[in-house]
């Protein structure tokens, strides 16, 4: 079969062929917009010089730094993330992505917020998952006096100079989970909610989108008082057990922070016919939680759609980028998955 020709990808793309060959000469310039379409047409037809072409497009893309700071590098949970963004910063075709990935396992206020000013002085824009403090606060706003806008990844922030939140909709999770596990427990009860810490936005609003839930269509279930877990996993492991000896109608466990590891390992060594009638809903999905569902230790898993969310994030990091003065703060709701043991 006889290859392409360079008046066939110039006939496919719908451009002159003197383009096409200042394009492939990186003679001339040529707007972006032309060289993509060529090099679209070039994979189409598979055209012998597609890698000329794509050095071109890439040479000539806008390029961006972006910083990502996420949290606790030993969990596996925060890994996936990593990975996902930076392969989202790697799929862009229209832009040429540099991403810096780093982890706070310090996760005081005063330790997030300095290592997101470092990382904001040597970046376009950032990306931080972390507790709405006023501390951090003060950082966002430095840093967008310095040009550098922030987007709040996860969990919102309340500081006015951040440029976006891309998350999903913790209200709406909050009820989902609460119809889950109203849907699966018919005898009254107590139900337990574990927080990593209440300053995160994502999981105190998840909290109370669950109880105003339970209080409207499900009053025989007592909700007890949130227990922050401090994202620790031998903390929640250790108020499950409290609670497994201490109780005796426990009927639902919602944990929307970490720890989720430990409350797995209190359900294993309950007895199999007392745990059964535990429901336990959580967020996101890590190997651990995997296990969890497949056990059928976990009742449903609220994860966010990792490919969707990195994307999204990219995006919105790069249209804040080119908005420095705009005093609108942008929000991206991404909806979240619900994950059994039936689907996963």
């Amino acid at each position: 079969m006889k290859s392409p020709t360079i008046a066939d990808l110039a006939k496919a793309a719908d451009v002159s062929v003197s383009t096409v060959n200042r394009i492939i000469a990186g003679s001339a310039s040529v707007r972006g917009t032309t060289m993509q379409r060529v090099q679209a047409a070039a994979e189409k037809i598979g055209f012998y010089g597609i890698a000329t072409i794509e050095d071109r497009v890439r040479k000539s893309a806008p390029n961006f730094r972006l910083g990502f700071l996420l949290q606790q590098s030993k969990r596996e949970l925060y890994q996936l993330f990593s990975r996902r963004i930076v392969a989202a910063c790697h799929e862009r075709r229209d832009e040429v992505i540099h991403p810096t990935v780093e982890f706070v396992d310090l996760l005081t206020p005063e330790n997030i917020a300095a290592r997101l000013k470092s990382l904001g002085a040597a970046n376009d824009a950032v990306a931080v998952i972390a507790a709405d403090h006023p501390v951090i606060a003060q950082a966002i706003g430095e840093l967008k006096e310095a040009g550098t806008p922030v987007v709040a990844y996860i969990s919102d922030q309340s500081a006015p100079a951040r440029a976006a939140y891309v998350g999903t909709d913790n209200w709406k999770l909050g009820r989902t989970a609460a119809w889950l596990i109203t849907q699966m427990t018919s005898r009254p009860g107590r139900i337990a909610v574990f927080l990593g810490n209440h300053r995160y936005q994502c999981q105190d609003v998840a909290d109370a989108g669950f109880r105003s839930f339970i209080r409207e269509h499900a009053p025989n279930l007592l909700v007890e008082d949130s227990r922050p877990t401090h994202e620790e996993a031998r903390e929640a492991y250790r108020m499950v057990k409290h609670l497994i000896d201490s109780t005796d109608d426990l009927a639902g466990i919602l944990i929307v922070g970490g720890g989720v590891s430990g409350v797995l390992q209190a359900l294993r060594e309950t007895p199999a016919e007392r745990r059964r009638g535990i429901r336990l809903v959580c967020r996101d999905i890590g190997p651990e939680t995997r296990k969890g569902l497949s056990e059928g230790l976990i009742t449903a898993a609220l994860a966010h759609p990792l490919e969707h969310m990195s994307a999204a994030l990219v995006q919105t990091m790069i249209d804040s980028i080119g908005q420095p003065e705009s005093t609108t703060i942008l929000q991206r709701n991404v909806p979240f998955e619900i994950i059994t043991q039936e689907n996963i």
